[in-house]
């Protein structure tokens, strides 16, 4: 009985481990694209450098203010044609991606957490965290400081995922950092946050924001990923932000496959040049020899129950025993000097015949003649 406390500790561990799943990247559907996409206003005091689109909607394009056309690497998308010059009037598209974004949201807050920080200032700050998922609370000043980044390692896996959740605010200090190493990428870390983020000036942040209510950047912070308000507003002011492309894209991809050639389709004709000795040289039977012939050129075959086929290159076909002219069959089809022999013999053996024939004759003829008597 001594291994029994041994077991139901190796037991416990186990089940402990199984409800930690490793984290899973949020698909964003059609808000992949967009680097600002807010419900109520999008306000920004000149001048911010976007690179992705930037989206508004169920809000009229009027709300859009101090955002222009030159500050965005992209398109900016409002709901009536009232937004900025050059925006593009595309409510069905911005209804969508607003709808995956709510999806989006919803698929990170469901995740098991790996692990769960206690309420209180900068849990986050000088953390070094690899793939999993994130829980933490308020903090009374700021979720990460700027005493010490924190630091995202990817352990060598470019495809490795981070998932925050906050239960209420995020808020990131002046100055402060959040930074990448080892293989881990902005595309791969969602920040899921239950009322509205903060990322206070001069902060450096990484991955995609999904605020449930608004999103605020003060003067001077970069995000390279996305601002993503579901029912609030996105403030900025001089902001640099850029979406990321890549890895958390969903893609179609159409693969073509040539499969053999048909056995019940439609054949081509068949196309090439075609060269060979008549009679062949190379011995096939008893009686004969075979020829081949070569074609050389494309041999397409068409369209058939097993699928489409083609072959290129050099074909060789063996002529039918008994074809004329290929050298087999009977002995009038033999090779030249068997015939040439044949036909000594026969001449020859004609020969033969016609002299003793001759020399019959004049036998006949010199026997003497027998008097016939009366």
């Amino acid at each position: 009985m001594a291994g029994a406390p041994l077991v139901s500790v190796l037991l416990i561990g186990s089940v402990l481990t199984g409800t930690a799943a490793a984290a899973q990247t949020v698909q964003l559907g059609t808000a992949t694209p967009f680097a600002v996409l807010a419900a109520t206003a999008v306000t920004d005091i000149p001048t911010s450098s976007i690179t992705g689109d930037v989206g508004l909607s169920p809000a009229a394009g009027t709300n859009y203010s101090g955002l222009t056309q030159a500050e965005v690497t992209g398109t900016i998308y409002s709901t009536d044609g009232t937004g900025p010059a050059g925006a593009v009037n595309d409510p069905a598209l911005l209804t969508t991606a607003k709808n995956d974004l709510t999806t989006a949201y919803g698929d990170a807050a469901g995740q098991s957490p790996t692990s769960t920080f206690a309420t209180g200032d900068n849990q986050l700050g000088g953390q070094t965290l690899t793939a999993g998922v994130y829980a933490f609370g308020h903090a009374a000043t700021a979720n990460i400081t700027a005493a010490s980044p924190l630091v995202l390692n990817g352990q060598g896996n470019n495809d490795a995922v981070f998932v925050f959740q906050a239960s209420s605010d995020l808020v990131t200090a002046s100055d402060s950092v959040v930074q990448l190493e080892n293989g881990a990428q902005a595309c791969n870390v969602f920040w899921q946050v239950g009322s509205s983020a903060t990322l206070e000036s001069g902060s450096t942040f990484v991955g995609t924001i999904m605020a449930y209510a608004s999103a605020t950047l003060d003067t001077g912070a970069t995000v390279q990923g996305r601002v993503l308000a579901r029912t609030g507003a996105v403030t900025l002011d001089a902001n640099t932000i850029t979406a990321p492309s890549g890895c958390n894209e969903t893609t179609t991809t159409t693969t073509t496959t040539t499969g053999p050639p048909s056995t019940t389709g439609t054949t081509a004709p068949t196309t090439g040049t075609t060269t060979g000795t008549t009679p062949g040289t190379t011995a096939s039977g008893s009686t004969g020899a075979s020829g081949s012939v070569s074609t050389t050129g494309s041999v397409t075959t068409g369209e058939g129950s097993s699928g489409t086929g083609s072959a290129a290159g050099t074909t060789s076909a063996v002529i039918p025993v008994g074809a004329p002219h290929t050298g087999l069959g009977g002995a009038s089809h033999s090779r030249n000097d068997a015939l040439i022999g044949l036909g000594a013999l026969g001449l020859i053996a004609a020969a033969g015949t016609v002299t003793a024939a001759g020399w019959r004759r004049r036998q006949t003829s010199a026997a003497p003649t027998t008097p016939t008597i009366r």
